[in-house]
């Protein structure tokens, strides 16, 4: 998860960044929004990892609740 919440700090920086030197800001502009664009970005992974995460937790779960009692490994052989 933290490797995700950086990867969203980095993609917000390189995008606040982009936008600001697009708009023809000055460094010190451009440079405030996007440290700005990259903890607005992380805010947004981290939430969006927890709801990713539950949900994947929740699908496991239901996997689990599905599942059959645990069967025999071998079937016993009918004889005729």
């Amino acid at each position: 998860m933290k490797a995700l919440i950086i990867l969203g700090a980095i993609v917000g920086f390189l995008i606040g960044a982009g936008f600001g030197l697009a708009g023809s800001s000055p460094w010190p502009a451009a440079l405030w929004r996007a440290c700005a664009a990259a903890l607005v970005a992380t805010i947004l992974t981290r939430w969006w990892s927890r709801v990713w995460m539950e949900g994947l937790r929740e699908s496991m779960e239901q996997r689990r609740a599905r599942r059959p009692a645990a069967a025999p490994l071998i079937q016993p052989v009918k004889k005729s």
